[in-house]
């Protein structure tokens, strides 16, 4: 089973462990479900997402390989804006639903769902042959080595903001910023799926420890 880079963590904090597409991951804690979201709804809570899979989509032909695969209009992105699509498996059901992150014309990142990342990797390349893209060059699947942590509630920007370096409480949603988050370079993205506001960052695994401290420091500060 795999782990992420927050799973000792966990543990160590007596949190309840499962299998989930093949990672250990945390359940709950011994609080309990319902604290766990009364927390989430007027306060802040931090869900370890690192299971979910990011790949790179590079190059000139960035942009039409990915207007053959998804469900959205791709074209429509700017520098910084999140879409959310699926890709079609061309027999009238999907391969996976999808989040876009457009970085400039030629660089994207794909988030993508932790069961079908293999699944995700062999369709895009499939089809980005056609391109001439290569594995690992212009398509490049990085989620070995990216971790996520999804911080959420009504008080999560206020407290993610003490560990930035420039402003972030009034992003929109669905868009993202490339900065330092607690001393380290990180994606901020506003995509929250609680309904209670907040953001997810995602951080190179060894980053994870620091980040992880510097969040919980923010967050007795406030």
């Amino acid at each position: 089973m795999k782990t992420t880079p927050f799973t000792d963590i966990h543990i160590a904090l007596g949190a309840k462990m499962a299998d989930f597409a093949g990672f250990n991951m945390p359940i709950q804690y011994p609080t309990g479900i319902n604290q766990e979201h009364m927390i989430v709804r007027e306060g802040v809570g931090v869900f370890d997402v690192s299971h979910m899979g990011e790949i790179w989509v590079k190059g000139e032909n960035a942009l039409p390989l990915l207007q053959k695969i998804m469900s959205n209009d791709c074209s429509k992105l700017f520098d910084g804006k999140v879409q959310y699509a699926t890709m079609p498996n061309g027999k009238g059901g999907i391969v996976d639903d999808i989040l876009i992150y457009k970085f400039s014309d030629t660089k994207y990142m794909l988030c993508v769902n932790a069961a079908n990342i293999d699944k995700d990797c062999a369709h895009i390349l499939k089809h980005g042959e056609q391109f001439g893209m290569r594995e690992g060059v212009e398509l490049e699947n990085a989620s070995d080595r990216i971790c996520q942590l999804a911080v959420q509630g009504p008080l999560a920007m206020k407290i993610v903001q003490k560990m930035c370096d420039e402003p972030v409480e009034d992003m929109v949603y669905y868009t993202f910023k490339t900065l330092k988050v607690g001393g380290c370079e990180a994606i901020l993205s506003t995509t929250g799926y609680t309904g209670s506001g907040g953001c997810e960052i995602y951080m190179h695994n060894e980053d994870a420890d620091h980040i992880w401290e510097a969040l919980w420091r923010a967050g007795e500060e406030n």
